[in-house]
């Protein structure tokens, strides 16, 4: 435990909130160049990313994660300082400790352990890291991709540390996600005095009929891997800041969680299909921020399966709920793609939080799906 508690504390205390690196893949990078790795940074913008291999023929097993954190909120409100990993009770304190460097120090210790077992194992391990993935995830994940497509490099089997578990440790694996579909929808008024409406048109007056249309839509019912399409809206905008004036505009930021039962194209139709059922003068502003995937019943999953089962004893839940994550973009590219990690109940929130004794656990079920691909 004490290995692996170790180096999940060194990275918490870099402050790595996105799209800084503060350090933490400088340190990784020193750790896989000792076992063996080939180490590359590429840095795009303000991004950090490194690609490390070890092997040079053979099918890739690559980790993916990210450094970077989200900010901490109001650090007064923390029990303990954010970013000084604080050991408490059996549990690890700091922002990162869960999402996701509590998975790069698990990643890090399978790979000494694995390698100092396996010196000569088949095939190739990877690393994909990224200091963008908090963020608009542009200059992240997606440019490691290009350039690795430009070397002639794939990745056939790809673990992502994203904290997947809900109760337990090991209980859920993700093997796939839903795609999102965001949007702005503004609808256009007339701007006028609150006290004479027939000289003005009120924009929010015409755009709540037309949200009940969206959000009672059936979009579709989902399938054996996903839940139905979901439609959200996460806020409304309007107003001028005075209550006696009628806004000029009223704006709607919404998003769709969507199944493989329906495209994003399709999406964009039927929205539009629905708003035209109404009088509005609007406009629609679309961000698709990927598309969904799944990665069916094979190799990967088996493995993480069967490495889950030998270190707690338990099966696994397949699930594709939750939110997106990189692995939006390395399915695409013919990977497999699971994500396993530690507890997601804290996630994001202060005070966030990792069972110590889940770090040593979380690096056996790494090094178990290693043993399970790369060893003949």
């Amino acid at each position: 435990m004490e290995r692996t508690l170790d180096i999940c504390s060194e990275l918490i205390r870099r402050p790595s909130v996105t799209p800084e690196d503060a350090g933490c893949q400088a340190l990784m990078m020193e750790h896989l160049q000792a076992l063996g790795f080939e180490c590359t940074g590429l840095p795009f913008g303000k991004v950090s990313n490194f690609w490390a291999q070890r092997g040079d023929s053979g099918p890739v097993l690559a980790f993916a994660g990210h450094t970077d954190v989200v900010p901490t909120g109001p650090v007064d409100a923390w029990d303990t300082p954010p970013f000084e990993p604080t050991l408490t009770d059996g549990v690890l304190f700091g922002r990162g400790s869960a999402d996701m460097k509590g998975s790069l120090a698990a990643m890090l210790v399978a790979c000494e352990e694995f390698v100092a077992e396996h010196p000569n194992h088949r095939g190739r391990i990877g690393f994909l890291i990224t200091s963008d993935e908090e963020g608009p995830a542009v200059d992240g994940t997606v440019r490691v991709l290009e350039y690795l497509q430009d070397i002639g490099q794939s990745i056939d089997w790809c673990v992502v540390g994203e904290p997947s578990s809900s109760a337990t440790l090991g209980d859920v694996i993700k093997n796939g996600r839903r795609g999102s579909l965001g949007a702005t929808l503004t609808v256009h008024g007339v701007q006028g005095h609150i006290a004479y409406p027939h000289l003005a048109t009120n924009p929010i007056h015409a755009l709540m009929p037309a949200i009940h249309a969206l959000t009672t839509e059936t979009w579709d019912e989902g399938n054996e891997f996903f839940p139905p399409t979901s439609f959200q809206v996460s806020n409304i905008h309007a107003g001028t800041g005075a209550t006696n004036v009628i806004p000029g505009e009223a704006k709607i930021d919404f998003n769709f969680r969507f199944s493989t039962e329906v495209t994003d194209e399709e999406l964009r139709k039927r929205t539009t299909s629905i708003l035209e059922g109404f009088e509005l003068d609007y406009s629609l502003d679309w961000n698709l921020s990927g598309q969904p995937f799944l990665t069916p019943a094979g190799e990967l999953v088996q493995a993480a399966i069967d490495s889950i089962e030998q270190v707690t004893g338990c099966k696994p839940e397949l699930s594709t709920a939750g939110g997106t994550s990189d692995g939006r973009f390395i399915a695409p590219t013919g990977a497999q793609v699971v994500e396993i990690g530690p507890s997601n109940a804290t996630i994001h929130k202060l005070n966030e939080q990792v069972l110590a004794t889940d770090l040593p656990r979380l690096a056996a079920i790494y090094k178990g799906v290693m043993s399970r691909l790369l060893v003949e």
